[in-house]
């Protein structure tokens, strides 16, 4: 590519965006969003962490007069304007004001942790001082925001790179918030089929703090993703499950939902039935099952039955399906393709594979 071409293709995507700063005081944020001109989406409420030791001190240091990292919102097409990085300040704040977001149980939050103003320790924003309630209100924070004019793929790959406030966040919650920006319906897809009973059955020696971080959904989209996409596969696997679900989303690849949604309750309907939650979980020496959630095991069953599911259901054979799968799951081969290397994934759905196949063709 010629520096020449280069340089125009640089400019072409510059032009597609559009931005503006605004200094805004938190009281006028806190207004439009009373007003619903800030809104915070419910996945992205639903991250909202920090303990309120930690907003405590983030309201102390709007008080002191502190610093304030920007934020940055996007204008919806009717210029109201929608959060996407900034979440754990605002919310800090609108907690203060007697607004609950996230898991928040208390209507206000007590200052508690402040070592700086150590007198601040027991307040609410109505037990301040006048003074203080007003330097509060009027402490600003500068806000970036992305125009309605600009390109929704910009959109998205800008919220991508932006900071998340500091926060560990999985893999599947940062999808849940970015790829809205592209559209829901993938998303929702992947919400829909966590509600599946069968699924939570056989999911539920997953870690309960795993699951509150959206692991559920994740396995969900392993599952599409791999089943339809494995020619596409790489490790590590975040990005290609995130490039899997942006292209359902965007359309780029077809995905039938209403097939694939039938093809994901027949397959964990049959391994509910005949495992329950022991689906995926192995075994010690002397044959007692662990209670653990293995992710290969899950690949390899999981992902063998949905691609031959038609033919399972048809037939009576389920039993000598279920002795076939549990000598491949506890055997000695598979133990050599156990990690998330393409090879590793490939194979041990391979040997899953061929061992249902080898019941089907001999019936």
């Amino acid at each position: 590519m010629a520096i020449e071409n280069l340089i125009e293709n640089v400019d072409s995507q510059i032009i597609k965006i559009r931005t503006k700063s605004l200094d805004v005081s938190f009281n006028e944020l806190y207004d439009m969003y009373k007003n619903k001109e800030l809104t915070i989406s419910p996945d992205y409420q639903r991250l909202f962490r920090w303990e309120e030791e930690k907003q405590s001190r983030f309201v102390e240091s709007l008080i002191l007069e502190m610093p304030v990292p920007p934020i940055f919102v996007i204008e919806t097409d009717d210029g109201v304007y929608e959060l996407i990085d900034g979440l754990q300040r605002i919310s800090s704040y609108l907690h203060f004001r007697g607004e609950r977001l996230g898991e928040t149980d208390d209507d206000f939050l007590v200052l508690h942790g402040c070592d700086i103003v150590k007198d601040l320790n027991g307040l609410t924003f109505d037990n301040l001082p006048k003074a203080l309630q007003i330097k509060i209100k009027r402490s600003f924070v500068r806000m970036e925001v992305i125009k309605k004019e600009s390109e929704i793929s910009l959109k998205y790959h800008m919220f991508k790179r932006l900071n998340t406030g500091g926060e560990i966040l999985s893999a599947q919650e940062i999808r849940n918030c970015t790829i809205r920006l592209l559209g829901s319906k993938g998303i929702d897809f992947l919400e829909e089929c966590s509600k599946n009973e069968d699924f939570k059955s056989v999911i539920n020696r997953i870690a309960s703090e795993k699951r509150k971080t959206k692991y559920d959904q994740e396995l969900i989209l392993r599952f599409f993703a791999i089943k339809n996409d494995i020619e596409n596969y790489k490790y590590p696997v975040t990005d290609y499950l995130t490039r899997y679900l942006e292209k359902i989303t965007t359309d780029e690849i077809q995905f039938d939902y209403q097939k694939e949604k039938n093809i994901f309750e027949q397959t964990f309907k049959f391994i509910n039935t005949n495992w329950g939650e022991e689906a995926f979980s192995g075994r010690t020496s002397n044959g007692t099952i662990k209670n653990e959630f293995v992710l290969y095991y899950f690949d390899g069953i999981a992902i063998s039955i949905a691609s031959l599911i038609e033919q399972i259901i048809s037939f009576d054979c389920a039993k000598t399906i279920i002795e076939i799968i549990n000598q491949i799951k506890y055997g000695t081969e598979l133990q050599s393709y156990k990690t998330g290397s393409v090879n590793g994934v490939r194979t041990r759905i391979k040997l899953f594979m061929e061992g249902v196949s080898r019941v089907l063709d001999g019936r």
